[in-house]
């Protein structure tokens, strides 16, 4: 428990797996933690002191909780749809707040990201204007159809004829709040993630790992099985696009926070696509704590309750090379059914490489259709470490050996094993 923390109340929006992160550090820091998540179930409302069934998008009713709770800041948890919630409620409340309207606007929909790379000079994954008859005839497929405002792969479609794409295009309307879609091209490349982070209109590349994506799961979204830091491309993106991505902070006025871009990298090009300015499902945070001793979590509640992210000289702490060390997570993807057994997990929480498991299913739950091909289909993620890359592969492998989930057919319902190289 932290002293300076005590008698403090905060509110979180969101409960999806991921948020519980937050909400057990704010406890663990000794913080009366609140979430509101229209979903009665939701996992990270378990950790918290209370919780509300509101839904984030339901301005009103957010600030009605908050000042019914007298809570003393605000948070958003995993959820890039709840990221203009969270600026409006800390607007009205006035209470201290790490992102603007104007990064809103930026990173919080697709298309406003692309807008605000046009504008300076970053690449981005090539998209269609299928709305004109002549770019219909002369358009390549697979295609990538997905809604502007959502992400985890929800709402998202491969499409390899204009049928499909048309069908994936109602699709992502219906995924939509502000039902408007983009049409990609469908990258068949490599794919890698830099993480930042923001001090005092500082600004720091904390983290680059490679991304590693299922192609089994046939025209629906390739989710990713694998991550892996740092990154092979962490010096081609530091000569190439790094800079750019500087003068884009700066013109957006970015004082705090942290964000996650990520990147197709074909040919040594890189091509910008999917930011997050808030905590990352990933967790690459884990990491950094582990490794470079700063909590992003601690940080964020930090200014929440009173204004200040970080005080010190942040660049003492900041690499995001690790030391020389490496990191590797495993995301364990299920098919569609009912789980019956859990095997292994426990000798796996042992394994001194391990740090740590984030469990989303137990047995007896459910993966229904519609969950897969999005990120909702993830049963766990398994953080590992290493000296060396020999020694991701080792613990890599050892987990595959003892990680086995069944169905009440003994069915595996494993979707696919990622093997380093």
């Amino acid at each position: 428990m932290n002293k300076k923390f005590a008698g403090k109340k905060l509110l979180i929006l969101g409960g999806n797996p991921e948020t519980g992160l937050l909400v057990r550090k704010a406890n663990q820091l000794g913080i009366t933690t609140v979430v509101v998540d229209p979903n009665p179930g939701s996992l990270a409302k378990r950790y918290a002191h209370k919780s509300f069934d509101v839904d984030g998008m339901d301005i009103d009713r957010l600030v009605d909780v908050a000042s019914t709770e007298h809570v003393d800041g605000v948070l958003v948890g995993v959820a890039d749809i709840l990221v203009p919630s969270y600026v409006e409620v800390c607007e009205q409340l006035r209470l201290p707040c790490y992102a603007t309207r104007k990064i809103v606007n930026a990173f919080s929909s697709k298309d406003g990201f692309i807008s605000i790379c046009n504008e300076y000079n970053i690449p981005t994954t090539p998209s269609y204007d299928v709305q004109n008859r002549f770019t219909r005839k002369v358009l390549q497929f697979p295609v990538l159809v997905k809604p502007v405002d959502n992400g985890s792969g929800v709402g998202m479609s491969i499409c390899y004829s204009l049928g499909e794409m048309d069908a994936g295009v109602q699709f992502a309307l219906e995924h939509s709040k502000q039902r408007r879609y983009v049409v990609e091209r469908y990258m068949e490349c490599e794919d890698t993630a830099a993480y930042y982070t923001f001090t005092n209109g500082e600004i720091y590349l904390s983290a680059m790992f490679d991304r590693y994506t299922t192609k089994k799961q046939g025209k629906f979204s390739p989710v990713c099985i694998a991550t892996e830091y740092p990154s092979k491309h962490i010096e081609l993106y530091l000569q190439d696009v790094h800079s750019k991505l500087v003068n884009l902070f700066e013109g957006l006025e970015i004082r705090n926070g942290i964000l996650c871009l990520q990147f197709f990298v074909e040919a040594k090009n890189m091509y910008a696509y999917d930011p997050g300015f808030r905590l990352q499902g990933e967790a690459p945070h884990l990491y950094l704590a582990h490794f470079n001793d700063f909590d992003h979590c601690e940080m964020l509640i930090n200014f929440s309750l009173s204004g200040s992210f970080f005080e010190g000289d942040f660049s003492l702490k900041n690499d995001p090379k690790l030391g020389g060390k490496f990191a590797s997570t495993l995301l364990v993807l299920l098919s569609s059914g009912k789980i019956h057994s859990i095997i292994g997990l426990e000798e796996i929480r042992k394994h001194k490489n391990v740090t740590s498991v984030m469990q989303r299913f137990y047995e007896g739950y459910e993966v229904s259709p519609e969950m897969v091909g999005t990120e909702r289909q993830i049963f766990a993620r398994i953080y590992t470490i290493g000296n060396s890359r020999l020694e991701i592969k080792e613990v890599t492998e050892y987990i595959h050996q003892h990680l086995e989930i069944y169905d009440h057919k003994s069915n595996s319902m494993i979707v696919d094993r990622f093997y380093p190289d």
